[in-house]
């Protein structure tokens, strides 16, 4: 039949170079086969409708021939999970000092909010690029992986076979955050934020063990805090006593291994608010002149710059502890869901 063999034609320019003859015999084998039982059935050869209709059914030359070809990826499933999860530290690093530096130049340059919307519109273009570095960097290995396994040789568990006595032991308590900790490690964490307590209720009569020789610029220059920092600081104590008394808790409770998901959310949630409280301050005010009337013409200019970087670098603290906090409490919430589907 003329039509078979124009669509046998078609199909083979889509095939494996190496293996289109033997390929295409088979093929041309098993529709002739097909050919010979549908005229069987009808008592007679298909006309040119029919034919037309069963290479339909068939599939496009290049999807009969794409069934032949070997499977091909980009980044194969070996590689993937490691690709994911590289991409990821990656995105997070290359946003992290991307936002440092940018802090650093814009309070030292230049703050303005036009400045500051700029710097926020290349953050796609670093992720883009990031991206694509790695993406590169790993579609390259999954190419010598399949060319040359010689110069790539396999990865245990990822490219190549891999033990089971290669897996990590199991641990007793999957519950909580961070990693699991001795019973020395618990009763150490007590008494070194017993300690950390006592310094800071120490800093208002002695604020030499904060600042350090600092004090002395601090007490001698032109600036001042402002009140809103006594506020914060008193906020900070608070947070350090709930967060001794808890772990006390947990200490003689006997549940020290790992942090509760009630302690993270809490502690985290409650750092919020001292943040919150500066990043709200009146006019954005974190540092004063100490004699206005004298130093407003030449200091006035570089208090607010201090002042717009300071509160830059609060509002970055706090959408970074914001996303983290959100996304612990996510992960715990597809944790219970995965319980509950598993035990239904």
């Amino acid at each position: 039949m003329e039509l078979l063999e124009r669509y046998l034609q078609a199909v083979k320019k889509h095939l494996p170079a190496k293996r289109q003859n033997d390929i295409l015999a088979e093929l041309r084998a098993n529709m002739e086969s097909q050919l010979e039982d549908k005229e069987e059935t009808l008592g007679r050869p298909l006309t040119q409708g029919e034919a037309e209709d069963w290479l339909r059914a068939m599939g496009s030359p290049m999807l009969v021939a794409s069934r032949y070809r070997p499977q091909q990826y980009l980044i194969g499933p070996g590689l993937y999970p490691i690709y994911l999860y590289v991409l990821r530290v990656v995105l997070m690093l290359a946003t992290l000092v991307y936002t440092v530096v940018s802090a650093i130049v814009i309070v030292s340059t230049s703050l303005t909010e036009a400045t500051v919307m700029a710097a926020i519109g290349r953050v796609p273009g670093i992720w883009i690029t990031s991206a694509a570095w790695v993406t590169l960097v790993f579609a390259a290995l999954e190419f010598m992986a399949v060319r040359n396994p010689e110069i790539c040789p396999p990865i245990a568990g990822l490219t190549g076979p891999w033990s089971p006595s290669s897996l990590p032991p199991l641990e007793k308590d999957e519950e909580g955050f961070g990693k699991p900790r001795s019973y020395a490690q618990a009763v150490a964490e007590v008494i070194f934020r017993f300690v950390a307590l006592i310094w800071l209720l120490l800093i208002p009569e002695h604020p030499f063990l904060l600042l350090g020789p600092g004090i002395v610029y601090l007490r001698s220059g032109p600036f001042e805090l402002a009140p809103v920092w006594w506020t914060f600081f008193w906020w900070i104590v608070a947070l350090n006593v709930i967060q001794l008394a808890w772990r006390c808790m947990t200490l003689f409770r006997g549940t020290w291994q790992r942090r509760s998901l009630a302690e993270h959310v809490v502690t985290k949630t409650f750092s919020l608010i001292p943040i919150g409280i500066v990043l709200l301050a009146r006019d954005g005010v974190y540092l004063l002149l100490r004699n206005p009337d004298v130093n407003r013409a030449h200091y006035g200019s570089t208090l607010d710059s201090i002042n717009k970087g300071i509160h830059l670098g609060l509002a970055v603290v706090s959408a970074i502890v914001i996303v983290q906090l959100g996304w612990d409490v996510g992960r715990a919430m597809y944790r219970g869901y995965q319980e509950r589907a598993a035990s239904h």
